[in-house]
């Protein structure tokens, strides 16, 4: 099992893709960070505290989820993309043995990601307020902010592999993630706001504490989140183990 936890590990890690959805996603962040920076610096005496500024710094990089969900994604559809799958699981013993050993890879990529976010953000107040008059304050509510980041990435990895097997086809899959993460949630949640605060992407906004009106308490949110990951693993399992392989 650990030789074949090891190479989902390296196909993880091998090819462009990994490095350039975390630049990307790496930039989006900087350009949000920075833009919501100097939006609150045009309002004068009326911008948000230090500590305001400090903890929606912190909290911006949440959307490095989106992109440790897509690498988690990529590692199960390109192989059903290109028909390796089956030498995959004969390879791995069986298939139970290889979503165990996908799932596995997928989280510690996850945590890699999360850990990178976490010392990125906890470092951006620093650097995006130097030079300015304002000074980060880090307070208890930042430190939390943070590590529901960190959470909300982890998350979304193991969102994406799951994704990833229930639907398979890599151009879908991406366009289902995509689509759900930045329509279909938030206009659920000002559409129907008793629906739309059940979705996964809103309880990982109450997570991060987003500051939207209408989400879930944090506790809450995280039952929401895990309720959604053991449904969609439970999906996924059961129609990698009984559906045809390409």
């Amino acid at each position: 099992m650990r030789d074949l936890v090891g190479a989902e590990w390296r196909k993880i890690w091998t090819g462009k893709a990994w490095w350039s959805l975390a630049v990307t996603a790496f930039l989006l962040c900087v350009l949000a960070d920075a833009g919501y920076l100097q939006q609150e610096l045009d309002k004068g005496a009326a911008a948000g505290t230090d500590g305001q500024l400090t903890n929606t710094l912190v909290q911006g990089w949440f959307m490095v989820e989106l992109a440790a969900a897509l690498v988690g994604m990529l590692l199960v559809t390109r192989e059903f993309g290109s028909g390796a799958i089956c030498r995959s699981v004969l390879l791995g013993g069986s298939r139970a043995r290889l979503l165990t050993a996908k799932l596995l890879a997928g989280a510690a990529s996850g945590a890699v990601f999360a850990i990178g976010t976490g010392v990125v953000a906890a470092v951006s107040p620093w650097v995006f307020l130097a030079g300015r008059d304002q000074r980060p304050d880090w307070s208890m509510t930042t430190t939390w902010t943070l590590f529901g980041v960190m959470l909300v990435v982890l998350a979304g990895a193991l969102w994406g592999i799951l994704l990833g097997m229930v639907i398979r086809q890599q151009v879908v899959a991406v366009v289902v993630l995509l689509l759900s993460t930045w329509l279909v949630s938030g206009g659920l949640l000002r559409l129907a706001p008793d629906v739309g605060k059940f979705t996964i992407d809103e309880a990982m906004a109450a997570v991060y504490r987003s500051g939207d009106a209408g989400v879930l308490s944090i506790p809450w949110a995280l039952v929401v989140i895990a309720a959604w990951i053991v449904a969609a693993g439970v999906a996924a399992r059961g129609l990698f183990l009984r559906r045809d392989l390409p």
